[in-house]
């Protein structure tokens, strides 16, 4: 019996270990050049689960210098051309072992950085998963300057090329067509799924985003605003990063965290926080921890919308909560180097163009410009609902990048007169307490929205993972009631879970019903 057993074991063995190989000889006889015009190969390589790839030429400033692999695959690296002057890096990792799902990912800031830990996270679950720089390499601007194609790659070609792309190379090299496209992505990259949603609705069956930076005009004009608030670090009035982090959040606490009955250091829904920094006011707060009346009155501008003077909204408040996070760079007394760059080598083509001199007049100018068709604000999706495109947004409640509010905002856009019902047949909206920019913070933060390590400490099921969730919607036609998110010790896997919390799915907030706050019994969405 033994002997059988043994014997059944090696043939197993040894017929996955000719799979392998087979795979491995498919995968390095493979010329993805041939069917991409414009294409040249930078890298084709057969990777083992275990490997940890280095990316020696990677623009320092993505910060990506090395990604683990967790799945036999093969790595296939291109250059594109996308127009006469312009030309994108594309990536896509194919999984030996693939469920015949494609899954495009998405960029940050207005970087080019491939997010190689999304494309580990794919092809891990089984996704042919693709990505791209987005028409430049690294964080800044500069190679905005003077080339209008580059930001055309940036506002839409680039996805939808790597889309093309992904699609016809997975289909020539594992001899059959995807079965359903995916998308991920989150911040630019949440915009990014959006706007492909607007544009090339055949693109996707599933599109999850992430803190959505639509409007981006606006988003990039409110943005460069907060310099002009709390003016530069060296000023009287400037408030610094210490007393963010500490008094002024913990006012921010004392006055909304128990709002939701519960006090853990998390504002649940940041709508109802009415934050009075008058209280700090000095003479009216007789501590040493106080502010003046100019101070005052920055805070009241940075939780109030930011409006023409004829009232009408460019871009919601930022929320309460979110200041621990936001003093580093918003409100940093240096002007954001996002919005600097994109003024200085988009909007104005001007390198020379002061930060200090943001106006309404620049506001403006960027809208007007709306530079590569970039502003994603569609008030329908037509094409993208007819053929049956699933829309999952979520947004952390502590975003100390991009409001929350506005997210809020862009869902009822999207609605219009429709009904909440009307909206969940195909779009569905979760609010996560206590995260922060697309990950991290107090809360029940790990979603599966992502390849960040925290990601492997939870199951890859629709109750955990807003990708899974998707694939349930998409494939089996069963819509996430609720999005449930982890939160570890420390954010540390190895620590343990430390609780869990079921985010509710908009207009919805969590409530807290009694007994343990952290067990999701304890809540319901109402």
């Amino acid at each position: 019996m033994f002997a059988t057993l043994l014997s059944v074991s090696l043939l197993a063995l040894s017929q996955t270990a000719a799979a392998s190989t087979a795979f491995e000889e498919k995968c390095l006889a493979f010329r993805p050049e041939k069917y991409i015009d414009g294409a040249t190969r930078n890298v084709l390589q057969y990777v083992t689960a275990g490997t940890t790839l280095t990316f020696p030429d990677n623009d320092v400033t993505c910060n990506r210098a090395s990604q683990a692999v967790s799945a036999d695959l093969c790595r296939i690296a291109l250059s594109i051309k996308t127009s006469k002057s312009s030309n994108i890096t594309f990536e896509a990792w194919f999984p030996e072992d693939w469920s015949g799902r494609f899954l495009a990912t998405g960029n940050g800031g207005i970087d080019g950085c491939i997010k190689y830990e999304d494309l580990a996270y794919g092809s891990l679950n089984g996704f042919a998963t693709v990505g791209a720089n987005n028409g430049k390499n690294g964080t800044t601007g500069v190679a905005f300057l003077n080339s209008p194609e580059t930001v055309v790659d940036f506002a839409w070609r680039s996805l939808h090329t790597s889309v093309e792309t992904g699609k016809k190379l997975s289909k020539k090299l594992y001899k059959e067509s995807h079965t359903k496209s995916y998308y991920l992505g989150c911040s630019l990259g949440g915009r990014q799924g959006i706007k492909s949603a607007e544009k090339f609705p055949k693109d996707f069956d599933g599109i999850v985003a992430g803190a959505p930076g639509v409007d981006f005009n606006n988003l990039v004009s409110w943005r460069a605003r907060f310099y002009t608030i709390t003016g530069p670090s060296t000023g009287p009035n400037f408030i610094p990063a210490t007393a963010w982090k500490t008094w002024i959040h913990e006012e921010v606490l004392r006055q909304c965290d128990t709002i939701d009955k519960v006090k853990d250091g998390i504002i649940e829904d940041p709508a109802l926080c009415k934050f009075d920094p008058s209280t700090l006011l000095c003479g009216r707060n007789t501590t040493a921890n106080c502010l003046n009346q100019n101070q005052v009155h920055q805070i009241n501008t940075i939780f109030s919308d930011y409006k023409y003077p004829t009232g009408q909204l460019i871009f919601p408040a930022m929320q309460p909560g979110s200041e621990i996070n936001a003093v580093d760079r918003l409100y940093a007394g240096a002007p954001f180097p996002y919005s600097e760059d994109w003024f200085k080598y988009v909007v104005f083509n001007n390198p020379l163009w002061n930060a200090s001199t943001f106006d309404f007049l620049a506001v403006r100018a960027a809208e007007l410009l709306n530079p590569g068709d970039i502003r994603t604000y569609p008030s329908e999706l037509p094409g993208f609902e007819r053929r049956g495109g699933k829309l999952l947004m979520y947004h952390g409640q502590q975003d100390n990048q991009i409001t929350a509010f506005n997210t809020n905002r862009f869902y009822e856009h999207l609605r219009g007169r429709r009904s909440y019902e009307s909206m969940d047949e195909w779009t569905r909206f979760f609010r996560v307490s206590g995260m922060f920019h697309c990950n991290s913070g107090p809360g029940a933060w790990v979603l599966g929205q992502g390849g960040n390590a925290a990601q492997n400490g939870i199951a890859f099921d629709r109750q955990h993972s807003v990708l899974k969730a998707m694939v349930d919607w998409v494939e089996k036609d069963v819509a996430p009631q609720y999005i449930e998110g982890t939160k570890f010790v420390n954010d540390t896997v190895s620590l343990g879970v430390d609780f869990t919390r079921r985010h509710c799915k908009f207009p919805a907030r969590n409530t807290y019903v009694g007994g343990d706050y952290k067990k999701p019994s304890s809540w319901e969405c109402k």
